[in-house]
């Protein structure tokens, strides 16, 4: 009577919740439906959205070279805006006609606040050239695009392009879709070539012509009238929209008052911009329509709407048209949520499971309701931290899967202890929830200090993998209250066993095992442990050569390091660049070549299995072909053996700049593996050095697709005035203008029409600009009117521009680029570039320095973070245990487990075939906190086991054979929870496999390390602090030192 009348008096909020049933039902409850409800209204992508932290200056110069570009555009825009606050870096790319310098922004800087002071620094310029373009300054955004439908057919260009517009606006009619681009379209353009005899005769210019479109097609409002019957409004409206209606533009009044039109002295057509772009689909004339999503659109619901849209466009489509569907990243969605979604079923059967067998089935039954809990529960608060759902927030969930019931564990397990040994359910559920609330409690914040280290990731891979510890974390203290609040409640009213047959044999096969669980703990593991105990010292020397070899295998190189695994992509690339200037004909031979090569692998190999369609594009002189693969599970070939065949199908092909090769999905891990960035003052010696590179990183037998930066750019010719120009009053600003308008087009205006734009130009016809003899002979009007030929008045220089001019930092660079197969032998050669190589090239080229870009620097930058944050981390979990313990020594014997826990990880990687990459260190600085759970509840009973009255050594004995179930217990869960992922077959989930490897195989080495070596090295401080306090012994618990 006395002890239930203790026991009522009992307060704390685990007893009131025991005492109170309602209670913890209706909190489930809410947890449940709270977060059902929310997963219909959560945004659903395929990745986190991210700003960029990114401004952009652009600035037009028709016509004008990448030096003169470099020079008036470049230059003036980073001497503006290098020392604004808030930018880290700058890089920019003068091309042809245009300069772009792109500003990274400090982590943390103000995006509004940096872009307005950029503004305001490029208003400010007033040495851009005059002929330059207006400035456009933006805040780089992330389209979300959801996929692209491929128009194509052997039709015209412009038949196509019409039957693309209609397509695009019969589109944007559905409520679903909000935003299309068309993509690979020429834009519009109002083409006027006047020859130079019709110039002479009527004693214009292209300037003047080009002046007098502008005027003659004006919309332009006029004001208002007050009028006794209202305002009107004055509107001055001689707006022309087609090529025929510009015809019409009177431009001369003869003497006898006849009026020329322009249709009389120039041709006036429809036309496209004259650019050497085009797009074909299995080797017909193609457009594509780029679809995107826009606020809360998820990426299946606007996929349908296309499909249900385009189901009803396709009967308009006129003859000839047909359309596909590519980059689907709906499909993405689907394939990948399904993987997860299948993952983290089978982990939570297997977590059922493995209760089952240690647990009674309703006791298991109720822990594992803590996994439905915690993560419904969670999805009630993710929106508010800005978390979708998404492929790294379902694979987070994943992660969490074996571990958030880790804690339930823990309380359950206890719980049932106590009822085992007869006390009843209510009494067992409080005092066996009491007796681990502390350690369930310090375990939780470990994880949560273990995991923090991820969300301070920089950079842009650190924008996507934060949302891992937004969710784990999120997930962990909603269990902390599920574990030691709701799941108490529930076991403290379970109901009394029922007689059924059914139940019974359950219940026995249960009893059974566990009774051969006790079984080996008595027989197998508590005889270990007594020998290791009693050869404490040596087992510790054994665990510590076995830390010492397997990381000093890690860290000899032997474990290929790289950034991320590479996800395999539905579609395999490759890119052509050709030199600079190369006719249209070479450079569609080069296309037909590489489809042809493609399609001939197809046939090959399972023909439409594997092969859905080829699509090409030419830009200039680079070829980009596409293959569209079928779906992962259909294809016969994975996409790196496409890849493989397609290269050797294809054979070398003379007279290419570059050639690539490309078979991953894109993303963090995407790219070239290896790239390498010169800078130096000299552009001359920046090309002889990225050759000299080139030619080094050739003698690698794993080095592919080599790409040293360098391209050859156009044939320039470059004009200097003559005395005899000066003396007729000519500048080298009029001439340049003259020349510019003549063979680039003077752009008479710019006008909107429907959704799009089109631009008037007026030049020369093509009969008159296709040779250097049309260059020479080009009739300059001087000030006095006359006309005079160019090479009269003017100097000619032959010479050659630059493709590209790359910039950082106001520094000239080169990249130098190149691919490595198997990726995993990049960090050996990159070892050979640091020893060796890069010295060398530097010693040889004064004035040059070196540097990694791309994957290198990514890994650089995400591993110093992750170091940074790891021994940070660690400091606070060391807190975080001294507290509970009040010791400092026994923090450090529940920290041993962390670098067998590495040893563990690297072990699995091993095993697995996987090289360690950042997400398999991100996974080892979760592990950090997740594997001194088990150390630290043993710890806690031994001291516990110290507090009332046992000794030494028996308490560390009893600890280990009292938690060895539990401890097991939830190894086993976490590493089911994670089983299906590592094993999982599936090449769309190699991205995500090293962090969950790291995870499992280090929790399972690191729980034989807790049975085994903790225990040893328990007394292990004590036999030391024997050496310095002889006779007396020290209670961390008590935080005294009694008499021995």
């Amino acid at each position: 009577m006395s002890g239930n009348r203790r026991f009522s008096q009992i307060r704390g909020p685990i007893s009131w919740m025991v005492h109170n049933r309602v209670t913890p039902n209706l909190l489930m409850i809410f947890l449940l439906l709270g977060g059902l409800f929310m997963t219909t209204r959560i945004k659903q992508e395929v990745f986190p959205e991210f700003d960029l932290d990114m401004v952009t200056v652009s600035v037009g110069y028709s016509g004008a070279s990448p030096e003169e570009v470099e020079q008036g555009i470049i230059l003036a825009v980073e001497e503006a805006i290098r020392a604004i606050d808030g930018v880290k870096e700058m890089t920019a790319a003068a091309v042809e006609g245009n300069g772009t310098v792109a500003a990274e922004l400090e982590e943390g800087a103000d995006q509004q606040t940096v872009y307005q002071e950029i503004q305001q620094e490029i208003d400010r310029i007033t040495t851009f050239p005059e002929d330059a373009d207006e400035p456009d300054v933006s805040l780089a955004t992330h389209l979300r695009e959801v996929l692209t439908i491929d128009l194509y057919g052997d039709v015209s260009e412009m038949a196509l392009r019409e039957t693309a517009d209609k397509v695009r606006d019969r589109l944007l009619q559905n409520s679903g879709i909000t935003q299309v681009d068309l993509a690979g379209a020429r834009d519009y353009e109002i083409l006027v070539e006047v020859p130079q005899d019709r110039l002479r005769a009527y004693g214009l210019t292209l300037a003047d012509i080009a002046a007098a479109i502008n005027n003659a097609s004006t919309e332009i409002p006029g004001g208002s009238v007050d009028t006794a019957g209202g305002d009107i409004l004055l509107r001055i409206k001689d707006r022309r929209d087609w090529a025929v209606e510009f015809a019409r533009i009177p431009m001369v009044t003869t003497a006898d008052g006849s009026v020329v039109y322009l249709e009389d002295i120039a041709a006036v057509r429809e036309d496209f911009e004259d650019s050497d772009k085009s797009a074909a689909y299995d080797g017909h004339r193609a457009i594509g329509i780029d679809v995107y999503r826009v606020g809360d659109q998820t990426p299946m619901g606007v996929a349908g709407a296309v499909r249900r849209a385009m189901s009803e466009i396709e009967r308009d489509l006129p003859a000839g048209i047909g359309w596909h569907i590519s980059h689907d990243m709906s499909d993405v969605y689907r394939q990948r949520l399904e993987l997860l979604l299948k993952n983290a079923f089978m982990g939570l059967v297997l977590v059922l499971a493995v209760l089952g067998l240690f647990l009674e089935f309703r006791l298991a039954f109720w822990v594992t309701m803590g996994i439905p809990t915690a993560f419904l529960g969670s999805l009630l608060f993710l929106p508010v931290v800005g978390v979708s759902i998404n492929m790294i927030s379902m694979f987070a969930f994943i992660v969490a899967l074996g571990i958030v019931v880790d804690d339930a564990i823990v309380a359950g397990e206890n719980i049932y202890a106590y009822q085992q040994q007869g006390m009843g359910f209510a009494r067992a559920a409080v005092f066996g929830a009491r007796d681990v609330a502390m350690p369930i409690a310090f375990s939780i914040l470990t994880n949560v200090v273990a995991f923090l280290p991820l969300f301070f990731i920089p950079g842009t891979m650190g924008k996507i993998w934060k949302v891992i510890p937004l969710v784990v974390i999120t997930v962990f203290l909603i269990s902390w209250v599920e574990s030691l609040l709701i799941l108490p409640g529930h076991l403290a009213h379970i109901k009394r066993r029922q007689t059924g047959r059914p139940t019974t044999r359950l219940h026995r096969w249960q009893q059974g095992f566990t009774r051969n669980v006790a079984r080996f703990i008595d027989r197998i593991y508590g005889p270990f442990l007594d020998l290791c105990l009693r050869w404490r010292t040596l087992t510790v020397a054994i665990g510590l050569a076995v830390l010492v070899v397997v990381l000093s295998y890690a860290l000899s190189g032997r474990i290929g390091m790289i950034l991320m695994p590479r996800v395999e992509s539905d579609q395999a690339d490759v890119t052509a660049v050709l030199p600079v200037g190369s006719p249209m004909d070479k450079v569609r031979a080069v296309r037909d070549r590489l489809s042809a090569a493609m399609t001939a692998v197809a046939a090959e190999n399972g023909g439409d299995r594997l092969l859905k369609g080829v699509f090409s594009r030419i830009e200039e002189n680079q070829v980009e072909v596409s293959a569209y693969l079928t779906d992962a599970g259909v294809r016969p070939l994975n996409t790196g053996d496409v890849t493989r065949l397609w290269r050797e199908k294809l054979g070398p092909v003379v007279g290419l700049e570059s050639l690539l090769f490309e078979s991953d999905g894109g993303g963090p891990g995407s790219g070239a593996a290896l790239t390498v960035e010169l800078s130096h003052s000299d552009i001359h010696v920046l090309d002889q050095a990225s050759a000299a590179l080139a030619e080094r990183l050739a003698g690698f037998s794993s080095v592919k697709d080599i790409d040293d930066g360098y391209t050859p750019g156009k044939q320039q010719l470059d004009f200097s005035i003559r005395p005899e120009g000066q003396s007729l009053g000519l500048t080298s600003a009029e001439v340049a203008r003259q020349v510019r308008n003549a063979f680039s087009g003077a752009e008479a205006l710019s006008q909107q029409r429907g959704r799009n734009e089109v631009t008037v130009r007026v030049r020369l016809p093509e009969s008159e600009r296709t040779s250097e003899y049309h260059v020479e002979h080009l009739m300059i009007r001087t000030p006095a009117g006359p006309f005079v030929p160019l090479a009269e008045i003017a100097n000619v220089e032959r010479g050659r521009a630059y493709t590209t001019i790359s910039r950082r930092d106001a520094r000239r660079t080169v990249t130098v680029s190149a691919n490595v197969e198997p990726i995993g032998e990049t960090g050996q050669v990159q070892a050979a570039l640091n020893s060796t190589i890069l010295p060398e090239l530097a010693r040889d080229y004064p004035g040059l320095a070196y540097g990694y870009q791309g994957r290198q620097a990514d890994m650089k930058e995400s591993l110093q973070s992750l170091l940074g944050g790891f021994a940070l981390a660690m400091l606070a979990v060391y807190f975080l245990l001294a507290i509970p313990f009040r010791s400092y020594s026994q923090p450090l014997i529940v920290m041993i487990a962390i670098p067998f826990g590495i040893v563990g990880a690297v072990l699995g990687h091993l095993l697995m075939g996987y090289n360690l990459s950042v997400m398999s260190m991100m996974g080892i600085v979760a592990l950090s906190g997740v594997v001194v759970n088990d150390s630290l509840v043993l710890i806690d009973y031994a001291n516990r086991q110290r507090r009332e009255g046992a000794g030494l050594h028996e308490a560390i004995r009893v600890a280990g054979l009292r938690r060895f179930r539990p401890i097991v217990l939830t190894t086993l869960t976490t590493f089911g929870g994670l089983a299906p992922m590592i094993f999982e077959a599936s090449r769309q989930a190699r991205f995500m496999i090293p962090m969950a490897l790291s995870l499992g195989f280090g929790i399972l080495f690191a729980t034989v390390i807790t049975l085994i070596l903790v225990p040893c090295l328990y007394l292990l401080i004590e036999d030391v602090h024997q050496c310095f306090r002889p006779g007396q012994w020290y209670d961390p618990a008590s935080g005294v030192i009694p008499d021995s």
